[in-house]
């Protein structure tokens, strides 16, 4: 191991998705039109109580929490219930048996993943980030970051990936492959004008498999470029932010300075 150990805000869905009607399942605890919205990527968590009009189910489609409410007639309406104020009914429902639960699983296969410190190992504020050696987007966080980081309140672990240039992952090489990763770390990005740390000569089929390992975490965590920064906030939600963050937002991201 070489480890040196936007979900985004949850966005309610306003107008409501009527979904074609099915005929309901012999088994009344699964309905037709789940079955169907399953096969439409669709999974579901579990029933919740919304009162006896119509049953409901929490779940997931992708990486956003949503309920689906089933009527009497079979039919099904995907989206959230509002009160006469306009007020989301089950966001805390959701937030608590959907996003909470797969925060934490997705933060557990963060830790579990092959990644570089970058700062005090117990700085109490932890920053994710899939960085590319070549990134100059990624540069700029780690520039940005550099007060928090400084200061011990925060530890940035890099997840690398080897996706914008020829030699980005012989340079990723270079970076586990030395005898201190984190300082070759820094010295890439001390030195990214002049072109960071010199390429490995070979990647090496451990190194090449961490690139594999974090370019599909990358992936699946809806990313499609670099940098891609994920952090817990103050209510252990998970936040997610594609590329540079504003200025206004690095705040958000790593904490009070």
């Amino acid at each position: 191991m070489f480890s040196q150990h936007s979900l985004r805000p949850f966005q309610l869905a306003i107008s409501l998705l009527l979904i074609a009607g099915c005929s309901q399942a012999d088994d009344a605890t699964r309905p037709a039109t789940l079955q169907a919205l399953e096969q439409q990527g669709f999974t579901v968590i579990e029933e919740f109580d919304a009162g006896e009009e119509v049953r409901a189910f929490a779940g997931v489609a992708g990486d956003q929490p949503m309920a689906v409410y089933l009527l009497s007639d079979g039919n099904a309406i995907v989206g959230t219930r509002v009160n006469a104020n306009g007020e989301a009914i089950d966001e805390t429902t959701l937030r608590d048996r959907v996003a909470k639960p797969m925060g934490d699983q997705m933060w557990a296969r963060l830790e579990a993943a092959d990644w570089v410190l970058d700062g005090e190992a117990d700085a109490p504020r932890v920053v994710y980030t899939f960085s590319d050696p070549n990134c100059p987007y990624c540069n700029r966080f780690w520039e940005a970051a550099r007060p928090w980081v400084d200061s011990g309140k925060v530890q940035l672990r890099h997840l690398l990936v080897g996706i914008i240039k020829e030699d980005s992952p012989t340079k990723v090489a270079a970076i586990l492959n030395a005898d201190n990763p984190s300082a070759a770390l820094l010295e890439n990005e001390r030195r990214f004008a002049e072109g960071g740390v010199a390429p490995a000569q070979t990647v090496s089929a451990e190194v090449q498999a961490v690139l594999d390992a974090n370019q599909m975490l990358m992936v699946s965590q809806g990313f499609r470029g670099t940098p891609g920064i994920i952090v817990r906030d103050e209510s252990g939600m998970i936040q997610k932010y594609h590329g540079m963050p504003q200025p206004d937002a690095l705040a958000d991201v790593l904490g009070p300075r």
